[in-house]
């Protein structure tokens, strides 16, 4: 977007200040208040961070500053403040892009996919739980009255929500997303709004977008938004579902559609797929990246009565056992994908391991339309169903030997984002929980 067409923008659109954001590891933007009159230098040297203050950036206190040049084409009008643009960018260091990057590691595959051929279109499905803080301090959910064992699609809790809901919808009609579906989901409290699918990045950058409003439009009604992927254990988590397909470059045929299969999938697709179910274990520390991840990808029932969640290396049709599902012609869905994941980390990875199984002809193996929850240990092990990774520690393990996965991210960042993680989990082992004081202390 040149420069004389940002400033159109600026003057149509009566906007007074920007926020030139970027994401760290965990996904979460930061971003600089920018105003309107600076356009000029920060399109041409962007907006300047410490990145060790900014998360995990892969750099010290001594490191040299961050620039986040600003992606104009990408950046969209805050509904709630008409005045302001939040626009995402690129980091760069010294003038060269940055590896530690996710948006541009992204970007890498995007281009890869575009020299062979294809667009990679994603549709997100993120689910969100409402919570408010009692006088203890603890979180519990918000609404007193959504007690329900079932309350998935349940009009009378949904009506209790319509306010921050329609507010939600409304907010997304003007930013020209097209939302469509929007509904109470399976834990009490948790809701989902869907929109349309679009490329990759542009999905990505929504992604980031749409976190960031409905926390800030909960906290506005005095309630926390939370994507994190299993805070109450006898409740279903919170997923963020990948549609995925490949289209060609104009965006006019969608490559994997064949509507002579009888799942409406071509070749290609069979092979992404495969590619995906291959990598599957290493693509799980990406897709799943919290401790907290591991206790969503359980086949153990909360009181709704399924998790919803995957828990083999599995596909299907139209069936919420397995790790990938076929909802449509044209389309898989992966499923191990959380609340928490990096939107962009987590296209590049997907997309990469897609891309691998195309290249191999990878063959995805026997489709499965059992519900696999049901299934006995004896009964998957006849029938080949190899295990998710159990715990975050499980699947770095598993990263760390995926050459296909770890090139994705970048060798140098691959190390760093496992060096990041195996942290994490070791904070968590060496914690003492309240389970273990309820169930150690009084015996021993």
């Amino acid at each position: 977007m040149e420069l004389r067409d940002v400033e159109k923008w600026v003057k149509d659109k009566d906007i007074e200040y920007f926020l030139c954001s970027f994401v760290e590891m965990g996904g979460m933007p930061k971003a600089k208040l920018v105003p309107a009159t600076n356009l000029e230098d920060m399109a041409a040297e962007g907006a300047g961070f410490a990145g060790f203050a900014a998360g995990n950036m892969g750099q010290g206190p001594h490191s040299p500053e961050l620039a986040n040049m600003p992606d104009f084409g990408q950046g969209m009008i805050v509904p709630w403040r008409p005045n302001m643009a939040w626009v995402p960018g690129n980091l760069e260091v010294e003038g060269e892009p940055f590896d530690y990057c996710p948006r541009t590691i992204l970007n890498r595959q995007l281009e890869r996919a575009r020299a062979l051929g294809y667009r990679f279109n994603v549709g997100v499905e993120a689910e969100f739980i409402l919570l408010k803080r009692g006088e203890e301090g603890r979180f519990t959910t918000s609404d007193p009255f959504d007690t329900l064992d079932k309350p998935c699609y349940d009009l009378v809790t949904l009506n209790r929500n319509f306010d921050l809901m329609t507010t939600l919808i409304g907010h997304l009609q003007a930013l020209g997303w097209g939302p469509y579906a929007n509904d109470h989901e399976d834990a009490n409290c948790q809701f989902e709004i869907n929109w349309e699918y679009s490329d990759a990045l542009t999905t990505a950058d929504r992604h980031t977008f749409y976190r960031w409003m409905v926390k800030t439009m909960a906290e506005e009604r005095g309630l926390h938004a939370t994507f994190m992927p299993k805070p109450f254990g006898d409740l279903t988590g919170s997923g963020a579902h990948f549609h995925m397909s490949l289209w060609d470059t104009d965006n006019e045929t969608n490559l994997f559609l064949d509507e002579s299969d009888p799942s409406g999938l071509s070749r290609m697709a069979y092979h992404f797929m495969g590619g995906v179910l291959a990598h599957a274990k290493a693509l799980v520390a990406v897709t799943g990246p919290l401790v907290n991840s591991y206790k969503r990808l359980t086949r153990g029932a909360p009181r709704s009565g399924a998790s919803w969640a995957p828990v083999y290396v599995t596909y299907g049709g139209s069936n919420r056992t397995q790790m990938i599902r076929i909802p449509a012609p044209g389309r898989i869905e992966n499923r191990c994908v959380d609340g928490a994941a990096n939107p962009y980390l987590a296209s590049a990875v997907l997309l990469a391991a897609g891309l691998d199984g195309i290249e191999n002809e990878t063959d995805p193996g026997r489709r499965n339309n059992e519900n696999l929850y049901e299934l006995t240990e004896a009964e998957l092990a006849e029938r080949g169903i190899d295990y998710l990774p159990a715990t975050l520690r499980d699947a770095c393990d598993a990263l760390e030997q995926d050459e296909v996965v770890r090139e994705a991210l970048g060798q140098e960042y691959s190390g760093y984002y496992l060096e990041c993680k195996r942290e994490e989990w070791r904070d968590y082992h060496q914690s003492v929980s309240d389970w273990e004081r309820e169930t150690y202390l009084s015996v021993f």
